[in-house]
């Protein structure tokens, strides 16, 4: 069984919200769904981006693990 999320929004959203789906023939719980999971996905995406910028602007040396076990003789 897949567990259910709920929340609250106001009843001109709702309105908003279920006209949307009926006009387009969608499915309300699958859209939901894929609108939270597409923001997420947009969210680390945009954390991605930030970290690849700081790395690359960054004036520290960067290692990647095989490079800290060559150093450690490991």
């Amino acid at each position: 069984m897949m567990p259910m999320i709920s929340f609250r929004m106001s009843k001109e959203e709702a309105k908003q919200l279920h006209a949307y789906v009926k006009m387009n023939h969608l499915n309300l719980s699958e859209f939901v769904c894929e609108c939270i999971l597409d923001r997420i996905e947009s969210d680390l995406k945009l954390d991605e981006d930030r970290i690849l910028h700081a790395l690359k602007n960054s004036k520290e040396n960067v290692y990647d693990h095989t490079d800290v076990w060559n150093m450690l003789e490991v």
